[in-house]
């Protein structure tokens, strides 16, 4: 059998020594080594679109990889690619680190410098136990594999305050739990989230509350969240906007791992300011919504906040979804315009300006309750099938080929916001 092994090393001298022992490895075939953690994470996304078969057995991941710690990028593979064994490559042997990456998800330990011996018996039994998941796994099963049970991750961002980020992202969150997805919908607005008043729900616990858990088991998460009775699994903003702080970017993404596990889709409302817990979570997103109005405010604060992903390498703006809300036909810059200065992929489906179909159930904090027939409704449930968020796109009457006009990017990891916290 032949064992095909992806190399993770950002040192050029480090990756051709460990490329030419790899290549003296019998029935080995080492793929050319990436050089960064988003590059590992978006080679496996894209082998694991075809079939789990594609994927190779074995990842050796170095221990000076960035921009992720290589520990926090062995637990993200192995909680999005549980059939790929990973092993880490490291010049601390010791039991503690060796510990710690089983912890991770790590199928072994290599110290360096590296012995051919070594480097050969763990990749052997790495390669042994995938080989062996992948047959218990089955053909069937390759779909689901990859980002747990469902696990799609959709981060709804404002371009700036008040052009309808939260009422969206609740929305689309309603339409995948009517179309019977299992659906968490979570605030990650920190210090002024409004899903809860937006739902008229008050719960004692918040986000925060899982900031200091290294190990979050799905006891503690369901402690965590509030189960609505619209069938939505929701974790909500601290109530002390103070609290916030205590959700940095490593927690966001050990929280959104944790419900990627055991929740079909997971909406995040993001807010419209980038932190670094919201930024983690847009880089993990499979799909990144990005909401505007079509004023010149707006463009220009959806332009900026593209700019800065782009700068932060949080995402590209080709690889966000725009949604341009409160359109209508007579309004001067229309959706293409917006794509073509922002450089984002346009929605098929605007969302029309009709706030006084919302206005009553705002004011109660009752948006479940807006009428079927409300275009500002039909608008977003269709955009929800447009994006891939329902079950079935016949759900909400989505376009015949759901997602083909935006973009869907494999998750990634955040790279300098933790500079500032750090310094």
């Amino acid at each position: 059998m032949t064992t095909r092994i992806l190399p993770a090393i950002g040192d050029p001298d480090a990756a051709r020594a460990i490329s030419t022992l790899l290549s003296q490895l019998p029935a080995a075939e080492p793929g050319a080594p990436v050089p960064d953690s988003t590059s590992l994470l978006d080679t496996l996304a894209r082998l694991a679109v075809d079939s789990i078969d594609e994927l190779p057995e074995v990842v050796l991941v170095h221990e000076r990889i960035g921009p992720v710690p290589a520990l926090e990028l062995i637990r993200e593979v192995a909680l999005r690619f549980p059939a790929v064994g990973v092993v880490l490559v490291s010049s601390d042997a010791g039991p503690a680190l060796f510990s710690a990456a089983m912890d991770s998800g790590a199928r072994g330990l290599i110290g360096l410098p590296l012995s051919y011996e070594e480097l050969a018996a763990r990749v052997q039994a790495a390669a042994q136990w995938s080989v062996g998941v992948r047959r218990h796994l089955g053909k069937g099963a390759a779909a689901d594999v990859f980002t747990g049970p469902g696990g799609h991750v959709v981060t709804v961002t404002g371009a700036k305050g008040g052009v309808g980020t939260t009422f969206t992202a609740v929305q689309f969150a309603l339409a995948a739990a009517a179309s019977g997805r299992r659906t968490a919908l979570v605030d990650m607005d920190l210090q002024a989230g409004d899903v809860g008043s937006y739902l008229d729900v008050q719960f004692r616990r918040s986000i925060a509350d899982l900031a200091g858990i290294q190990d979050i088991s799905p006891r503690v998460l369901q402690d965590a969240v509030y189960d609505d009775r619209t069938g939505l699994a929701l974790l909500l903003a601290p109530a002390d906007g103070e609290r916030g702080e205590e959700v940095d970017d490593r927690a966001a993404r050990h929280i959104v791992g944790a419900l990627r596990s055991r929740y079909e889709l997971v909406v995040i409302d993001c807010g419209t300011q980038v932190t670094g817990a919201n930024a983690a979570a847009v880089e993990m997103a499979d799909v990144a919504v990005l909401v505007t109005t079509p004023d010149v405010v707006a463009v220009r604060a959806a332009k900026r906040m593209v700019r800065m992903w782009e700068r932060l390498q949080v995402r590209k703006a080709e690889d966000t979804a725009m949604v341009v809300n409160r359109w209508s036909k007579h309004t001067e810059i229309q959706p293409a315009l917006i794509e073509k200065i922002t450089k984002t992929r346009a929605t098929r489906t605007a969302v029309p300006a009709a706030f006084k179909e919302l206005q009553a159930v705002v004011d109660a904090g009752r948006v479940q309750d807006l009428d079927n027939r409300s275009t500002v409704k039909q608008a977003l449930w269709t955009l929800a099938g447009e994006l891939g968020l329902l079950s079935s796109p016949d759900t909400a009457r989505a376009p015949a080929t759901p997602g083909a006009a935006v973009a869907v990017r494999p998750a990634g990891p955040v790279s300098r916001l933790r500079r500032g916290r750090e310094g």
